[in-house]
């Protein structure tokens, strides 16, 4: 795993593109790591915050494609539990696309982007609404961070 964040970190903004869109699919990674530690060598943070949320948002669109697929014993076989599944249904029953913005939330986010798509939810409402709430995410880490130094 650190050898391949390495390389990630070496490709700059198209590593911290890639390794959001890893993080942003059912396969577990973490893109925040390799977006501070490009922000702390100097790299602009907007465009860190853009490289991230877009890789992020395209890797959660996947989460919505394998739902559309409709086949739950293919979505468990990707980790995500029929209890995640569950718990994601309860959550957006009654809501529609814009509840993509909460694509974000650890542990839950990839269950919902794979409802949303099992729904048939309009994609590009859901895709709009995931790339915001994403994008806040990724500021509201950027900007942790950098408070953090500041204590330093």
């Amino acid at each position: 795993m650190e050898t391949i964040t390495e390389f990630l970190i070496d490709w700059g903004y198209w590593g911290l593109f890639l390794s959001a869109l890893i993080a942003g699919s059912v396969l577990p990674f973490s893109s925040e790591a390799v977006m501070v530690v490009l922000a702390g060598m100097g790299l602009d943070p907007v465009g860190c915050v853009v490289a991230a949320a877009l890789g992020n948002t395209l890797g959660g669109m996947t989460c919505y494609w394998i739902g559309t697929l409709g086949k739950t014993e293919w979505i468990t076989r990707l980790g995500v539990s029929t209890r995640q599944l569950a718990r994601a249904r309860k959550f957006l029953s009654g809501r529609g696309a814009l509840m993509a913005f909460f694509a974000f939330l650890p542990t839950i986010g990839e269950a919902i982007a794979i409802v949303l798509g099992l729904m048939r939810s309009n994609v590009w409402l859901t895709g709009s609404a995931m790339l915001a709430g994403k994008t806040l995410r990724y500021i509201v880490v950027l900007a942790t961070f950098r408070g953090a130094l500041s204590l330093f």
